[in-house]
């Protein structure tokens, strides 16, 4: 009973289910206790009619909601049933107080008693050994409604008496005006009433209507009368709603929150349902019948194979043979001429008939080498041989088709660039997968994966993969994406575990028309060198130009994604690094207006600045490559220490505008390296700054740090 209470209980309130849903997932949660999972994903801004979804609690499984919220979820009647019954069968417990009513049946009950009755039963019964026997009269001779009562007393604890005793229910007349009714003959199914013989011939003459009333044996009333409906009392449920898949009855479906669903009839509803075991036999039947039919034609097949090599062979050998015999017949022949030769006396014939013989014997010779058989006839049929034990190996498995396994994403497999990734996934029932669907969406962390997989609209979809790989293009650069895929086959599908994946960052090169007239840039334009003697380059409104603004800019606009790029500093000891909107003033250092924000060494002495404002930062002074990363969605740009994998500085920017990389120096050279994945120091970084960023979601900034410890570089 434990074990069964344990089944009953709800994880969530640890109590028996009360108003069970049956989740898609097979597990069961109270209806309050769902609704208190949804209470507790609700805030300010996501009300509650909201939330589209959930995880069970047993499973983790993400249960979606349709627009009727949980009102949308099947209702488990089973469930609800056998908890039902349970309750009762704990109250009538053998230590309830209500047992001893419980053994005295409420209406009149007629008794059966069957078996071996062993030892002394009634009032007598000592120790003479002498027998009891209950007098028929107690029975025969009562009330035939009365109640009938068997007193048992033990009075001899040595003997233990066996008695079976079947208590079968006393069907009374539901139409009697008597009290007590007499004892129904026969149970009208279409009147749903119980007759006792006299009811019965007042209330069914032998004529119609009455005559197509079906008329059984008595049943008790709440088996007559079926199931009532779980929300109008006293109806019976007489229809099957298709979209909450649940009974209901016609008050539903008139008033009731039915009204507006599908529903069909109880009739067809059953059928459709029900297992019909002679139809999958049949079907079984007809397929193992086809795939015989198969193996019966392919027999057939390769016998007519084998039969027409053996007809070609013959054929052959049988040539062979009718030559052989004509070359037996003229040897004989050149014989019997050389035997009539050799017994020519006269020399000059005898010459002359010898050397006609020896030209015939020369040319018999010589066809004799032709003669030779082509034919093996050792040879077995080699080229013919059978192997069919990868046909009996599926032949062994033949079963039902049920849906193929989860396939797995294979990360270490998976490749990107800055606009594709190739996505690489196995699977255990490759056999029995018929294709393959990716799924992906763009994934930047400010939305819960809940909603995000909720959101149908956001999804991309791939139908119809063969291969166990796929190259996705057209990516946004530097951008993380979440991927599923699915395995199908005509059982049903499953999806993959999520998967998430990064495009490589924006690959780019110093733009010449932004380069100040006294920079080099390389002809590859991934290096600048300070020169004082280069000064043929026109002034543009693009090109930095004010006095000692030695500068130079990427040439793309960053707006969105997550991109990661070094800089080789070299020699370099005097340089600024960083982004900015396109409006930031070119006559000046990076950093000293509100547009631009920047990492600087000036000697000895490490800064970050922005808005005319600097903050002195901790860098080894042998720091040779700047590692710069630009997470645009999350607001950040962080610098580090790309050879000690130290982070350096963080700033906290919520772009308004595209931005772009710059690049200035005083002295010596410096190298760019871009479209480089996010090293995994700097992706650990960016994943607790944004933590961090979402712990502080809804608090009041306060005053950046970049405001205190300023130090101008002169």
């Amino acid at each position: 009973m434990e074990t069964l209470e344990s089944e009953l209980t709800c994880p969530i309130c640890l109590e028996l289910f009360e108003d069970p849903l049956l989740l898609p997932c097979a597990h069961s949660l109270c209806f309050n206790c769902a609704h208190r999972i949804l209470v507790s994903h609700c805030s300010t801004t996501k009300p509650l009619e909201s939330i589209s979804a959930f995880q069970c609690p047993t499973c983790r499984y993400v249960i979606t909601l349709n627009h009727r919220g949980l009102e949308g979820l099947k209702r488990n009647v089973t469930l609800q049933n056998i908890i039902d019954r349970f309750q009762k069968a704990s109250l009538s417990g053998p230590n309830s107080p209500t047992e001893s009513r419980r053994l005295q049946p409420q209406r009149p009950y007629t008794a059966t008693i069957s078996g071996t009755i062993a030892g002394t039963i009634g009032g007598g019964g000592g120790t003479g050994g002498g027998s009891a026997r209950s007098s028929p009269a107690t029975s025969s001779h009562s009330h035939p409604h009365a109640n009938h009562t068997n007193h048992i007393n033990h009075n001899n604890a040595n003997h233990s008496p066996a008695i079976v005793v079947k208590m079968e229910p006393r069907i009374s007349c539901q139409f009697c005006e008597q009290d007590p009714p007499r004892e129904a003959v026969k149970t009208c199914v279409t009147c749903e009433v119980s007759y006792c013989d006299r009811c019965l011939r007042a209330t069914h003459p032998n004529k119609k209507p009455f005559t197509s009333h079906r008329l059984v044996e008595p049943v008790p009333d709440t088996h007559l009368r079926g199931l009532t409906c779980l929300e109008h009392e006293n109806e019976k449920v007489n229809m099957y709603c298709l979209v909450d898949d649940q009974l209901i009855c016609s008050l539903c479906k008139l008033v009731g929150r039915h009204r507006e669903h599908q529903v069909s009839s109880l009739t067809d509803r059953f059928d459709k349902l029900k297992v019909n075991t002679a139809m999958h036999e049949a079907k079984l039947v007809e397929e193992c019948d086809e795939l015989v039919e198969i193996i019966r034609q392919r027999k057939q097949v390769i016998a007519v194979k084998i039969k027409e090599s053996k007809v070609m062979k013959l054929r052959k050998l049988a040539q062979q043979i009718a030559n052989c015999r004509q070359c037996l017949e003229r040897s004989s022949a050149l014989i019997t001429q050389a035997e009539q030769s050799l017994k020519e006396n006269d020399h000059a014939r005898f010459l002359q008939s010898a050397r006609s013989v020896a030209e015939r014997v020369a040319m018999a010779t010589a066809s004799s080498q032709v003669l030779l058989p082509d034919v093996n006839l050792n040879e077995a049929f080699d080229n013919f041989a059978l192997d069919f034990s990868r046909e009996k190996k599926i032949l062994e498995g033949l079963d039902y088709l049920t849906a193929p396994n989860p396939p797995s994403i294979r990360d270490e497999l998976c490749t990107a660039s800055h606009d594709t990734i190739t996505v690489h996934w196995t699977s255990e029932d490759e056999f029995s997968v018929t294709s393959y669907e990716l799924q992906y969406t763009i994934y930047t962390g400010q939305t819960t994966f809940i909603s995000l997989y909720n959101s149908a609209d956001s999804w991309m979809i791939v139908p119809n993969i063969k291969q166990n790989h796929y190259t996705v293009h057209g990516l946004q650069s530097g951008t993380r994406y979440i991927f599923f895929v699915k395995a199908i086959n005509q059982a049903g599908s499953r999806n993959s575990e999520p998967a998430r994946l990064k495009t490589n960052s924006q690959p780019f090169k110093l733009d010449p028309k932004t380069a100040h007239k006294k920079l080099r840039l390389s002809n590859d334009c991934l290096t600048m060198e300070k020169d004082e003697s280069s000064l043929k380059k026109s002034h543009t409104p693009e090109r930095f130009g004010g006095t000692g603004s030695y500068g130079a800019a990427g040439n793309v606009f960053i707006d969105s994604g997550c991109h990661y790029w070094e800089v080789l500093l070299g020699a370099s000891t005097w340089y600024a690094i960083g982004v900015a909107y396109k409006s930031a003033a070119k006559n000046e250092w990076n950093g000293k207006n509100s547009s631009s924000w920047v990492f600087s060494r000036c000697n000895n002495n490490f800064m970050v600045r922005h808005d005319g404002k600097e903050m002195l930062v901790e860098a080894s002074l042998q720091l040779r490559r700047l590692g710069v990363l630009l997470d645009y969605d999350n607001n950040s740009l962080s610098f580090h220490d790309a050879m000690n994998s130290q982070h350096i500085h963080t700033f906290e920017i919520s772009f308004l505008l595209p931005v772009v990389p710059t690049f200035m120096i005083w002295n010596k050279s410096v190298m760019i390296l871009s479209g480089l994945p996010v090293p995994d120091f700097v992706d650990g970084v960016a994943s607790d700054l944004q933590e961090l960023q979402q712990q502080q979601m809804g608090l009041c900034r306060q005053e950046s740090p970049y405001l205190t410890g300023m130090k101008t570089c002169h």
